[in-house]
């Protein structure tokens, strides 16, 4: 006979949005029965009846066993929200487990920790988010892990950067902050190809941060690639309140993930976990069909906008990459979903860059006083929009050549749109503009 709480069919036959919602309950991560709102877990300790089952315990971390049964023993290991959450992530994406960490860059960093080894290389698209860049340029090299950056929309410069070293191919998709578009399932071939004859250990992983398009309108996993990386502070939180990061693929990649996660120390705290549970997933379609709605009435205004002389969206019709958009920006329900962020400058013809950046930073910064919709302010993806101007802020730590060659503009302007009435934005956009 089913429990009460059983659903007349598999959970997997239910839709996307829907298991969001409702998540993959009952689950082997909390034994219950009444609550309609997850419960939260705050202990960093949990007790043990015996020493054998402690042992267990230890034993199993990491294995699927303890995916199905765990037994929680310590907060760093494996706790019940957490897991909650991580087992509804894997939904999100399609993937078969997901392990959450404290940032989204710590998520990047426990992932290729996990992967890489000293004298292993990568390839990575020429334009990244500053911090991930910074990892790949600075820090792994200390190391012995070297990165080859290249302009990835190039599938044969991927396969020219290709070394018997080389173990990860890494990009965003679009890319932060020009909007550019990767070939999914492209740089997915490219990696098996490259693998075969090699021993399994040696094989090319493909890892993708697909937090600007979200899982509602991009799934990697579902053109071949191997691990995908979220900043859970964005979208899939919505509400800037909490920061955390996810790395999500098959089965095969728990046990590492975990183990890396253990010893490196950046987990993700069940009191983050569990908004982004209960809050976060639940709203998560939601609140992207209605800041996509905003992006495509918000992307129209500003190239059609006399002051504007670039706009980069993938839902416009004049996005230089409209069939690989189509193809892989799809919603849960198969439709083109270009997603909610924007990058755009103004025009600049006969001015000097200096000219140019000025006139951005007047854009700006009059938005930052006046504007009522639109907040000044790093990140993205939260309830509120959001600007600012990534080459001087959140990509910073780029080399300046490096970041005019990846597209990134000195007067480029980023838009992260909220759930404000599209209306109100576009008018205190126009107000910006009129003030330039």
């Amino acid at each position: 006979m089913k429990k009460p709480h059983e659903p007349k069919k598999p959970r997997e036959q239910y839709r996307v949005r829907t298991r969001l919602i409702h998540g993959s309950f009952p689950t082997g991560r909390w034994d219950y029965d009444h609550h309609v709102v997850p419960p939260a877990s705050n202990s960093a300790s949990f007790r043990l009846t015996t020493a054998q089952r402690g042992a267990k315990g230890f034993a199993d971390f990491g294995s699927d066993e303890s995916q199905k049964n765990p037994i929680y023993i310590y907060d760093r290991l494996d706790e019940p929200t957490r897991g909650m959450l991580e087992e509804n992530l894997a939904i999100s994406e399609g993937g078969d487990i997901a392990v959450t960490y404290a940032t989204g860059m710590a998520a990047i960093s426990g992932a290729l920790g996990a992967l890489l080894e000293s004298g292993h290389h990568v390839v990575a698209h020429r334009a990244l988010y500053g911090s991930t860049y910074t990892i790949l340029a600075k820090w792994l090299p200390r190391w012995g892990i070297t990165t080859t950056f290249v302009d990835m929309k190039c599938l044969d410069c991927v396969v020219k950067a290709i070394r018997p070293e080389t173990r990860v191919i890494y990009f965003e998709t679009p890319v932060n902050p020009t909007m550019e578009l990767i070939d999914l399932e492209g740089v997915a071939k490219i990696a098996r190809d490259a693998s075969q004859g090699r021993p399994e250990k040696d094989r090319i992983h493909t890892m993708v941060d697909n937090t600007f398009a979200t899982p509602f309108c991009q799934r990697p996993l579902e053109f071949g690639i191997d691990l995908v990386i979220h900043s859970l502070t964005k979208n899939l939180c919505g509400f800037g309140t909490d920061m955390g990061g996810v790395a999500v693929g098959a089965s095969s990649y728990y046990h590492p993930l975990m183990a890396f996660r253990k010893d490196f120390g950046g987990v993700l705290s069940p009191r983050n976990a569990w908004p982004i549970l209960v809050y976060g997933l639940p709203s998560f379609a939601a609140r992207m069909v209605a800041e996509q709605k905003a992006a495509v009435k918000v992307s129209d205004f500003l190239i059609k906008h006399p002051k504007v002389g670039r706009v980069a969206y993938p839902g416009l019709a004049c996005f230089p990459q409209p069939e690989l958009a189509r193809k892989q920006m799809v919603s849960y329900d198969g439709k083109f979903a270009p997603g909610s962020m924007l990058y755009f400058e103004l025009k600049g013809e006969g001015m000097s860059v200096e000219e140019r950046v000025a006139a951005s930073d007047r854009f700006v910064d009059y938005i930052a006083e006046h504007a009522y919709t639109i907040t000044l302010a790093v990140s993205l993806g939260q309830v509120r929009t959001l600007v600012e101007n990534p080459y001087s802020m959140t990509h910073a730590g780029i080399p300046a050549h490096e970041k005019v060659e990846g597209g990134v503009s000195p007067d480029g302007i980023r838009l992260s749109m909220g759930l404000e009435d599209w209306h109100d934005i576009i008018a205190d956009l126009e107000a910006a503009l009129a003030a330039v």
